[in-house]
């Protein structure tokens, strides 16, 4: 039942009518709620609250980026609660940008492509007024796509429509931000580099994850959905004999950020989906990169569901869909990463086999329990050993199995058979 407005929310209404942002009471059954006691390691340290003790004042209904913009600034407790569709790639007044719109210094990418090919510029990396122009080009993207959020903060979707498009939404320095019911989709980088020497082939790379969660603590990210949009990996193009790679990170969680929780997200169709810590050499993540991921969906990504290094990472009641000619591994098991991995159904499809779950990027041990897999969307439920099916199909690669640590955050593990229905139930829209 809905609950009566009180005194304030009835003052939020009023001053809508005078303050820009517009500030109003929408509904703070999503807006003031907090991660609950013992819900991921986002619940330690403090727990995580968000806005939920923001003022009338601060209390937020945004429908254009300048609104978000100006929203989500700041440290005081705040409530953002977005309304519609915010596309980055707009100017002032709402036209949208292409990426003709950003490109200076006489960039275009038929020139860059005519002026890199390996078959005519070697396997040197690109250098010259080419390239910087690309750089530039790129730098004026950023400024118009880069939006960073304060601490004590919660964005919400008012409703399944709630969308951010284009956007590379920064949690940087922050303390205690929430992140709830909102599609986050194609975050595009314009002006993408090439890499000759990246995996020995060369490479495309592009910029810009959907969300970056970086030197932060304390976040929640809950029930969104994070997709590639009108703009579809598997759709683009291929250059110098590898995929114009147009997108990065789906959420990426680095350099020493901490106590966070992702739960009942839907991730889908990306490549390089989920990065926890962002270099081997950063040893100044020791100690930090604590994360809990259930309740997700992991549907059709490539590689990264997620990748770890350093931290102790419980990845729980996750369904992982497994599908795809992109496909690669699903979990990484990075430097002195800890995955203690519980409970997850995995759904094999289009040939893909067990062995091919988990990879060895550098750890030592894996923790796998109560994992289960079938195949083609139904069928038998099967135990799973991730470690020994992984060892058995890359014995070059060996993982242990010592249990270094034990999760003591979690409102309860489900048992593996009811994550079958998990898709029904996660993304935005869904709370």
């Amino acid at each position: 039942m809905r609950r009566p407005l009180s005194p304030a929310l009835v003052l939020a209404l009023v001053a809508a009518l005078t303050v820009s942002p517009s500030t109003v009471a929408a509904d703070t059954d999503i807006g003031r709620s907090v991660l609950p006691e013992g819900d991921g390691w986002a619940s330690a340290g403090g727990g995580t609250t968000g806005g939920a003790a923001a003022t009338a004042a601060n209390v937020f209904r945004v429908s254009t980026p300048a609104e978000f913009r100006t929203a989500i600034a700041g440290d005081q407790p705040k409530i953002v609660y977005v309304d519609g569709s915010i596309d980055a790639n707009t100017d002032s007044d709402g036209t949208p940008l292409t990426c003709d719109d950003y490109a200076v210094d006489g960039y275009s990418l038929e020139a860059y492509l005519a002026a890199y090919d390996p078959e005519v510029w070697g396997r040197e990396d690109p250098s010259g007024p080419l390239e910087e122009a690309r750089q530039a080009s790129q730098d004026v993207q950023a400024e118009r796509i880069r939006y960073r959020v304060g601490s004590n903060t919660t964005i919400v979707g008012v409703d399944d429509r709630s969308e951010i498009t284009g956007m590379n939404l920064l949690v940087h320095n922050a303390s205690n931000v929430i992140l709830r019911n909102l599609t986050f989709s194609d975050t595009h980088d314009c002006f993408p580099g090439w890499d000759p020497g990246d995996g020995g082939t060369g490479n495309w790379n592009s910029e810009y994850d959907h969300v970056e969660v970086s030197g932060s603590r304390n976040v929640w990210v809950d029930h969104n959905t994070f997709d590639d949009g009108e703009r579809p990996g598997a759709e683009q193009p291929e250059y110098f004999g590898r995929k114009y790679e147009v997108h990065d990170g789906l959420l990426d969680i680095v350099r020493a950020a901490d106590l966070v929780t992702v739960s009942w997200n839907h991730f889908a169709e990306r490549d390089k989906a989920l990065l926890l810590g962002n270099s081997d050499g950063r040893t100044t993540d020791r100690g930090y990169l604590r994360v809990t991921w259930h309740h997700n969906h992991f549907d059709g990504l490539g590689q990264r569901a997620p990748r770890v290094r350093f931290g102790q990472v419980h990845v729980y009641n996750n369904l992982y869909t497994v599908s795809g000619d992109l496909y690669q591994y699903s979990l990484g098991a990075g430097v002195e990463s800890q995955l203690y991995v519980e409970n997850n159904l995995f759904d094999l499809r289009d040939g893909h086999a067990p062995g091919a779950l988990l990879y060895n990027w550098g750890g030592t041990d894996v923790t796998g329990v109560g994992n289960a897999f079938m195949t083609g969307g139904g069928g038998r439920v099967a135990a799973l050993d991730l470690v020994a099916e992984h060892n058995a199909a890359r014995p070059d690669r060996p993982l242990g199995e010592e249990v270094t640590w034990v999760p003591q955050y979690t409102t309860g593990v489900q048992p593996v058979h009811a994550l079958r229905g998990l898709e029904r139930k996660v993304g935005a829209g869904l709370l």
